[in-house]
């Protein structure tokens, strides 16, 4: 029998955002060639692009959803459903194979996230990666224990990486972010310095930041000053309880002062130019998270939601933890885009960062992205 036989007629979705969040949860058939390991970021996934949009998706051998001559199919019960989505895997970059001039691989230094978006952690330690502080959705110092990466990146490394990658395969943006370091700023200083090497090698290049609230909120305007197109501050959760729960060390950190730091950065980068992520599935009510991400959107503050999903080598995975249903990814998701499309706020006028490049959440299927 002929795949086109065993479609069922007018089988796609009508609603794309339901084929996304199933696809971000059940993973598909088939593997990659970009992928991400564990790290500082939400997800282990594969980079494709899905639909003409990137998008992070698992591999799951045991996922219903294939991919068949660049189409998305659902196979359940010997019925095949066509999703009306194209789907082509993003080509391992040709920097990838280059060595920095001190001899470190350039895929230690950075990675390709997406079809476009090169990202790094410049600092891959965290001062609250000891188990009673860390968060326990975060596995930034397992990529450096597992060799993939170095402890530290230099302005000179990253300048040289991001001319390539943007010589090579046609990058255009870059996100830096950093794990929390001992300093008042708590890291945030030193992409001053990242950014305006990276700028010096490479004029124009769309750089989001992402930085914990700094001590000093002056270093807010250093970072746009030094040529930073967007920010991002990044709370995962506004729920007092689950912050206690989910990261005893960053949760610490008062509310008021992502508050200030949100306003601040908002005064000086723009309206929609800042960001922060929300984990969906940490416990917290759907509401409330979706009544958190109006008062972000009315500060100019893009909530860029995300379905949480253990990542091999963190605490949650370790203690059993699950990814939420798809109902309350999609219920929360739908939420916040209605919200973000009242506003007039879409991810891509950040220019660079999580929410510009969107892979990791399933805001891209709903016109917010």
């Amino acid at each position: 029998m002929t795949l086109a036989a065993e479609i069922e007629p007018g089988s796609s979705s009508d609603d794309p955002l339901h084929d996304r969040v199933q696809l971000a949860l059940r993973g598909i058939r088939t593997d990659v060639p970009v992928r991400r390991g564990a790290g500082a970021g939400p997800s282990d996934d594969g980079h494709v692009v899905l639909g003409g949009a990137n998008a992070a998706l698992p591999h799951n051998p045991d996922s219903p959803y294939v991919v068949r001559d660049g189409k998305v199919y659902e196979e359940r019960g010997g019925t095949v459903r066509a999703l009306g989505l194209s789907l082509t895997p993003v080509r391992r970059p040709r920097f990838y194979d280059l060595t920095t001039a001190d001899g470190i691989p350039y895929h230690q230094i950075a990675l390709l996230h997406g079809k476009d978006v090169l990202a790094t952690t410049v600092v891959q330690t965290c001062i609250r990666y000891a188990e009673d502080q860390r968060c326990r959705f975060c596995t930034i110092e397992e990529s450096l224990r597992a060799g993939s990466t170095v402890a530290a990146k230099t302005p000179a490394q990253l300048a040289e990486v991001a001319e390539a990658a943007v010589r090579l395969d046609g990058v255009t943006q870059m996100t830096m972010t950093t794990g929390t370091t001992t300093g008042p700023d708590r890291g945030a200083r030193n992409l001053v310095r990242c950014v305006r090497a990276v700028l010096e090698k490479v004029p124009g290049l769309p750089i989001q930041v992402q930085i914990e609230p700094p001590g000093d909120l002056s270093v807010i305007d250093d970072l746009h000053a030094g040529g930073a197109t967007a920010i991002g501050i990044h709370v995962e959760s506004l729920d007092e309880d689950a912050r206690r729960r989910w990261m005893p060390g960053k949760g610490s950190v008062p509310m008021p002062e992502y508050e200030a730091a949100w306003d601040r950065a908002v005064a000086v980068f723009g309206r929609n130019r800042v960001s922060t992520y929300l984990l969906i599935g940490l416990g917290e009510d759907p509401d409330e998270l979706v009544a958190g991400a109006a008062r972000l959107i009315e500060k100019g503050v893009y909530p860029f939601v995300v379905p949480f999903r253990p990542l091999p080598g963190s605490l949650a995975k370790r203690d059993g933890a699950t990814a939420p249903s798809p109902e309350l990814v999609h219920h929360v998701t739908a939420e916040v885009a209605r919200l973000l499309r009242a506003a007039g706020m879409t991810g891509a006028d950040q220019e660079a960062g999580c929410a510009a490049c969107g892979a990791c959440s399933a805001l891209s299927a709903t016109g917010a992205a």
